[in-house]
C-alpha cells in the first residue's frame, strides 16, 4: 500500500491531452475488448449503502485480483448495471478504476507506481492537457481509497 512517504514515486504520461466526450466507451464492453470494472470491498460497502443494494445486486465476487474483492455486473449488452442513457448513475461514489479512466495505474515489480493512457478511449488527445498536479491528486485518492479498503 502506498504510504505519504512513496507519493512521489510514480511515472506518468507527459504531454497528454484528454476531455471525456460522454460516449460510455469506458462503460461496457467493446467488439475489441471485453472490460472488467473492478471494485474494492470499501468501494462495494458504499455503493450498497448509498445506492440501497445489496453487493450482490451489482456486483459478483472477484478472486485473484487483490486488493479488488469484486467485480461490477453487466447488463445484457456488456453496459455496466449503473450505466443508464450513457450516464453512470453512480458518478459521485463511482469505483476508482472509473475515476481513473483513461488512464490505469500499474505497479511494476520494482516498486514504482506507473500511470498509463489507453489510446482506445476517444477523449485522448483533445481537451486540456493533464499536469504532474493531476496525477498526484490521482495518486493520493488511490492512497486513501487503500487505505480505507485495509480498515
Amino acid at each position: 500500500m502506498p504510504t505519504s512517504n512513496n507519493l512521489e514515486r510514480f511515472e506518468f504520461p507527459k504531454d497528454v491531452r484528454f476531455e471525456c466526450s460522454r460516449c460510455a466507451l469506458c462503460c461496457g464492453d467493446t467488439e475489441a475488448k471485453q472490460r472488467t470494472i473492478l471494485l474494492l470491498r470499501s468501494e462495494a460497502e458504499r455503493i450498497s449503502r448509498t445506492a440501497s443494494k445489496k453487493a450482490s445486486e451489482f456486483a459478483h465476487r472477484k478472486r485473484g485480483a487483490e486488493p479488488y474483492a469484486y467485480a461490477m455486473r453487466k447488463k445484457a449488452d456488456g453496459k455496466c448495471v449503473f450505466l443508464a442513457d450513457n450516464l453512470c448513475t453512480i458518478y459521485g461514489i463511482r469505483p476508482l478504476i472509473c475515476r481513473f479512466y483513461p488512464f490505469r495505474l500499474d505497479n511494476p515489480s520494482n516498486g514504482e507506481y506507473v500511470f498509463s493512457v489507453t489510446q482506445e478511449c476517444p477523449g485522448v488527445g483533445k481537451g486540456r492537457q493533464f499536469k504532474r498536479r493531476y496525477f498526484d491528486a490521482l495518486f493520493a485518492e488511490f492512497a486513501e481509497s487503500m487505505r480505507q479498503n485495509n480498515q
